[in-house]
């Protein structure tokens, strides 16, 4: 077959130049830098404000409230619901008032919760500084001794009450004080735990301060 003179004139077939992808990458991580931020700033922003607010002030809506306590005598050992426990049946003697280096035993206490007493429990191994701190802010109807197990640094109960706090200087330490050591929730509020026994007669391991 002979070539054409338009044939001639057309002359070899172009390519078509090819296509970029990069505008398309570039949009993508565009939208995805743009979703990105739209997640973070936010987050962002919350952190920074939260970190300049003040503190939320301390109250006591953590307090424990147990209700229907039976408060009757026996001379055997009770196996108490919380530790340490907040109120039951309890030994007919009471505890002397004052600041233990030992465990006392939970039915002796508890009977002292029934006077309206203030019983604050410490880890084993507080520092020397806190638990002078909590000696310093036991009342006078209050005991003062470690607890093994205990599930906070520092706990503080009278009879149906009590509070987790994280240390000494937990501030609603004082808070609690002021709102229940005058023993309105125990049975026999004005009984006092003056007079009970001392439990460092009782058990050697054990010895007032």
């Amino acid at each position: 077959m002979s070539e054409t003179t338009e044939d001639r004139d057309a002359g070899p077939e172009t390519p078509e130049p090819r296509r970029s992808h990069l505008p398309v990458l570039l949009a993508v991580l565009a939208a995805v830098l743009v979703l990105a931020l739209a997640v973070l700033v936010p987050v962002v922003v919350g952190r920074v404000r939260a970190s300049l607010d003040p503190a939320a002030p301390a109250n006591l809506d953590a307090v424990r409230v147990f209700e229907g306590l039976h408060n009757d005598h026996t001379d055997s050992d009770v196996d108490y619901p919380t530790s340490p426990p907040v109120g039951g049946p309890h030994d007919p003697q009471w505890l002397d008032c004052g600041v233990y280096d030992a465990p006392v035993r939970n039915e002796n206490a508890v009977h002292d919760l029934e006077h309206g007493t203030v019983w604050i429990s410490y880890r084993p191994g507080l520092d020397e500084a806190d638990v002078g701190t909590l000696t310093r802010a036991l009342p006078d109807n209050g005991i003062l001794a470690p607890y093994d197990d205990l599930p906070a640094s520092v706990v503080i109960t009278v009879w149906g009450r009590q509070l987790r706090l994280t240390g000494a200087d937990d501030p609603r330490l004082e808070m609690f004080l002021a709102g229940f050591s005058d023993g309105h929730t125990a049975p026999e509020p004005f009984a006092s735990c003056a007079g009970g026994i001392d439990e460092a007669d009782a058990d050697e391991g054990t010895t007032r301060i």
